[in-house]
């Protein structure tokens, strides 16, 4: 194992207080000028001024210096909220919504979600991880070092465990940290879409099980929302869930204040994700509950609705992240430079604060924060070069990939 010294960089990271930041503390980085990172066995060992790096690493033997040319370093992103995991495209469906018609209508005309599950039934699992591995490969080259996966494309019990087994073949034959989570709750089902209550019945007396005992999944997810799962429904699920000892998540009103949000909070889910109806009470509730608000900036743009109210939650006290939701029907996005973007554009963010939502605060939505997410000692080296001086390069150079280069575990990998 080797000892490398990175030199001659901008470092900007958050430091990890051991929790999500949140508030005024949301963010809260620390800029190193003529900074350097000291890495041994993958791990950050020291990070500070280039003098005060080599001071502490006295009588070490240094087997590479890297000379990162002056240029801005930050932690990879950590993208807490992805859909990579599919078997075809929906380019059909982008342009009927372009045309105005409502996504929870294309999924009642047996479009949307239930589109990509017939898909990826009838695929194989070598096309499946082929097209999965495509895009987690593109998420890898725009920065992304660490990344949550949902299943949700089945909805049935054996291509969900397909889906899982795909996703953690991810985690084994890429450089990416991969979190999976079960999502069998991402629909109802063809076959019981006039009896979504015993659909119920076999996400938590069967599925949930399964899944359970596959050992794969660390999370388990549901969309509480209008025309998909109830709260009753979704409280259900996520309690037989946390039962089999899964960890819980929720995709929480994107298209109606149903109260997903609410139930966040009741329930202490690790985040809340989506949350563009959520309510002001129910945001507060889930400040005080802890719960990381996982928010998806490009679903917002792809879908042409408002923003989230991330500037709103910040103020409330929620903790904040930020995710593509990079999925083949309402976002087709892996980049995470261009999330960042809309954050600071269209969400009212400062780079601070979208570089905490990129990258600490997202590592704790997926229950990683110890180990990803800032350059702290002891972490995985696990960070980017960018293309400018500053993470301002990330908003300000639009519609390119301003990652010039990716480490993990101070390896160069992209």
């Amino acid at each position: 194992m080797t000892t490398k010294l990175f030199r001659n960089a901008r470092i900007v990271t958050p430091q990890d207080p051991g929790a999500p930041l949140r508030g005024a503390d949301q963010g809260k980085v620390r800029e190193i000028e003529g900074g350097a990172l000291l890495c041994r066995h993958g791990l950050v060992d020291r990070v500070g001024e280039e003098a005060e790096v080599r001071e502490a690493a006295k009588g070490t033997e240094i087997h590479e210096e890297v000379d990162l040319g002056g240029r801005c370093v930050i932690p990879g992103f950590v993208d807490p909220h992805t859909h990579l995991c599919f078997a075809a495209r929906r380019e059909e469906e982008f342009r009927l919504r372009l045309e105005g018609t409502p996504y929870l209508e294309i999924l009642r005309r047996g479009g949307g979600i239930l589109s990509s599950v017939r898909s990826v039934r009838s695929a194989s699992d070598e096309e499946l991880f082929e097209t999965t591995l495509g895009n987690a490969m593109s998420a890898l080259e725009h920065g992304t070092t660490t990344v949550e996966v949902k299943s949700g494309y089945g909805l049935d019990t054996e291509t969900e465990l397909r889906m899982l087994r795909v996703i953690d073949r991810l985690r084994r034959e890429t450089p990416l940290d991969v979190a999976a989570t079960f999502m069998g709750g991402h629909a109802v089902a063809e076959d019981y879409r006039d009896r979504p209550d015993q659909f119920v019945d076999l996400l938590c007396g069967e599925m949930i099980p399964a899944v359970a005992e596959q050992g794969i999944a660390r999370f388990c997810d549901v969309f509480c929302e209008e025309g998909v799962f109830s709260v009753d429904q979704s409280r259900r699920i996520l309690l037989a869930a946390r039962a089999a000892g899964l960890e819980l998540k929720i995709h929480a009103d994107e298209v109606h204040d149903l109260g997903g949000a609410g139930l966040a909070a009741e329930l202490g889910t690790v985040s809340a994700e989506h949350l563009l109806a959520a309510s002001e009470p129910n945001l507060k509730a889930m400040a005080e509950a802890g719960v990381i608000a996982a928010l998806l900036p490009a679903t917002a743009y792809s879908l042409r609705k408002p923003y989230a109210p991330g500037r709103r939650m910040v103020e409330l006290g929620v903790p904040v992240a930020l995710a593509t939701d990079c999925n083949p029907g309402s976002c087709f996005c892996e980049s995470m430079p261009f999330v960042f973007g809309l954050g600071v554009m269209h969400m009212g963010f400062s780079l601070e604060e979208a570089l905490v939502a990129s990258t600490l605060n997202a590592a704790y939505a997926i229950g990683l924060g110890h180990r990803v997410g800032s350059l702290d000692p002891g972490k995985s080296a696990d960070f980017l070069v960018l293309d400018g001086s500053t993470p301002a390069i990330l908003a300000y150079h639009a519609g390119v990939n301003p990652v010039a280069e990716v480490y993990k575990r101070a390896e160069w990998v992209a």
